[in-house]
């Protein structure tokens, strides 16, 4: 089913919305939660909640890419579940390194929860990736979009764990620096 006829079944409020989106898009959205959280039962957790937040969502909201707003969904509830058993267990977990490495390039001073920020920062980094060659923004999204680790970009690319270091460090401060051109980052 296309996604349209998908989120008008939302708006409908039509529960067949929820089956068409857990046949289309599960395993998607599993995999992406199952990264952050190696777990396959928290994933299944963050699953369901991610289509409870889709139907809570839509309306008001349509989305305009279905699979990115679902992963949106599911990445943030993973995210926040990660944070919470780190918190209890504290030990040096592979989701908290390309966090911590990303939270570098956003101002501290900026409020994140506040969505107009979170708008503009969202479109200067989408301009920013969209200008950059297509190998740094291969492995800029894959480490922190989808959290993976070095070595399963290497891997993946066919880089060495060095030149995926290498870029990843180079592509963060050109984001800095473009934060700061723009005057998000002071």
């Amino acid at each position: 089913m296309e996604d349209s006829k998908i989120i008008d079944l939302f708006w409908q409020r039509d529960e067949r919305a929820i089956a068409e989106i857990k046949k289309k898009y599960g395993n998607y959205c599993y995999t992406i939660s199952h990264r952050i959280l190696k777990s396959a039962e928290d994933a299944e957790e963050c699953l369901n909640d991610t289509y409870l937040r889709a139907w809570n969502t839509m309306p008001p909201k349509y989305p305009q890419v279905l699979s990115g707003y679902l992963a949106m969904i599911i990445r943030n509830l993973s995210i926040d579940k990660y944070r919470k058993k780190a918190s209890f267990t504290r030990g040096a977990g592979q989701t908290e390194i390309p966090l911590s490495e990303i939270e570098m390039c956003i101002p501290a001073q900026m409020s994140i929860d506040d969505e107009m920020d979170a708008q503009t920062l969202a479109k200067i980094i989408s301009a920013f990736l969209r200008e950059i060659n297509d190998a740094d923004r291969d492995i800029f999204v894959y480490r922190y979009w989808y959290l993976a680790s070095v070595k399963e970009i290497s891997e993946k690319y066919g880089f060495s764990q060095s030149k995926v270091k290498t870029s990843l460090h180079r592509t963060r401060n050109k984001l800095r620096q473009r934060l700061e051109k723009e005057g998000v980052f002071v």
